[in-house]
């Protein structure tokens, strides 16, 4: 299992910059194996991703925007999500994800 965050690197948005940079920080600070996927630089990605976003989280104007979550294909969902599974404790579930990864594994 692979969890991919599609990421815009070129956007105005400092919203979406943020919101990329809290995902991409939660992931690494917890040493979770993840991949960014750049959607500006990869056209076949981009559309991809807005294939794959489940219509009821697809927005009313224009298309979905970054950071959109995946564990490999399925779809885990968007900041708004994981800022919530955050809060609730429960973002390994969120992500698919059977436990946190342990630090201790030299010690044992």
């Amino acid at each position: 299992m692979v969890i991919k965050v599609y990421v815009a690197s070129s956007t105005g948005s400092l919203a979406v910059k943020k919101h990329q940079q809290a995902v991409v920080g939660f992931l690494e600070s917890n040493r979770i194996d993840f991949q960014e996927v750049d959607i500006t630089m990869l056209e076949e990605q981009r559309l991809w991703m807005y294939r794959n976003i489940p219509r009821d989280k697809q927005p009313e104007k224009g298309n979905p925007l970054p950071p959109q979550i995946f564990n490999d294909d399925r779809y885990c969902g968007d900041y708004e999500d994981f800022f919530l599974s955050k809060e609730n404790n429960t973002v390994f579930a969120f992500l698919g994800l059977s436990s946190q990864p342990s630090v201790k594994d030299s010690e044992s």
